[in-house]
């Protein structure tokens, strides 16, 4: 017969999981951060709960920190693989959006670093930049404590940190408050289903680009689409939207658009807009990727436990 765990042993796996439950949230929000990915950020959760049981706990002076640098770690590896995957991605790669209907910030402080826009412009910097930039930016952690996570001298972390501000700023754009965005994805969709070309050309810059995910599956654009008369042509196709409905979501922190036909969710969409008009639409459309939104919207409903991992 199998030897039950002995009180004590039961009593430490259940502090162990006490302490990795409270700090979970902010362990897949680092992650998500560096990666773009839900399944890759919960897949880093898991793996950091893992290691967390097999660790010698009394030596541990601050879980929070220990959990936190295993995190960032793990993050860094995957973000390395991660780009050899995308290179043979068929078509742009977006990231994937996180339903945060429940925890507007996703475990941190503050909505940093969280935009999809953002998180696509992050693609382009180190995996150290993105996880220094992230530790400072979404969770305010000292230049120190960075330097800790990163085994890094202090100089450098805000060496990195003020290079990876830098390179963010010079990629952004100002933006409409939380209800003009809204407003105006609620008038694009409506044009976009009406087919009225005219009126989503009046709402797009002349610079607009339209950049759509789909691994490759049919009628997706593999390449960007650029330009308001290309982008609001593009936008209005009619079989895309013949039979179609939508509504609006919560997601990364601001609102997007899931459009849906005969109850099965078809895309993901959101843009970004300045006071000049919207910039850039992000349309996802990979089943995959779609399929972890919606699964992100039950983290807060499934019972607690490092298996199902907070967001």
């Amino acid at each position: 017969m199998p030897l039950e765990p002995s009180p004590r042993s039961r009593d430490d796996l259940d502090a162990a999981v006490s302490v990795f439950v409270q700090h979970r949230r902010r362990l897949f929000g680092i992650a998500y951060r560096m990666l773009g990915s839900v399944v890759e950020a919960e897949d880093v959760v898991q793996e950091v709960w893992l290691r967390w049981q097999l660790t010698d706990r009394s030596v541990v002076t601050n879980p929070a920190a220990f959990l936190s640098s295993i995190t960032t770690h793990l993050a860094i590896n995957v973000t390395q693989s991660a780009r050899v995957r995308r290179e043979t991605y068929v078509g742009p790669w977006l990231p994937e959006p996180v339903d945060t209907s429940s925890d507007p910030e996703v475990g941190a402080q503050r909505a940093e670093a969280l935009e999809l826009a953002l998180l696509l412009v992050m693609e382009k910097l180190t995996p150290t930049e993105r996880a220094a930039y992230v530790l400072r930016e979404a969770f305010d952690y000292s230049y120190a404590e960075i330097a800790g996570i990163l085994e890094l001298s202090l100089v450098n972390v805000r060496k990195i940190v003020s290079r990876a501000r830098k390179h963010l700023s010079d990629e952004q754009r100002e933006s409409v408050d939380a209800a003009e965005h809204r407003r105006l994805l609620t008038v694009f969709v409506s044009a976009a289903q009406t087919g009225d070309v005219a009126a989503l050309e009046a709402l797009l810059t002349p610079d607009a680009v339209s950049l759509s995910d789909g691994n490759g599956m049919r009628g997706c654009a593999r390449v960007p689409v650029l330009g308001r008369e290309r982008v609001a042509r593009l936008s209005a196709y009619r079989p895309f939207w013949r039979g179609a409905e939508f509504t609006l979501v919560d997601a990364n922190g601001g609102s997007g658009v899931m459009v849906s036909k005969d109850g099965r969710p078809l895309a993901f969409m959101t843009a970004f807009a300045s006071k000049a008009g919207i910039f850039q639409l992000m349309w996802v459309m990979s089943p995959s990727k779609i399929a972890a939104f919606l699964g992100s919207r039950s983290r807060f409903e499934t019972a607690s436990g490092p298996a199902s991992d907070g967001v």
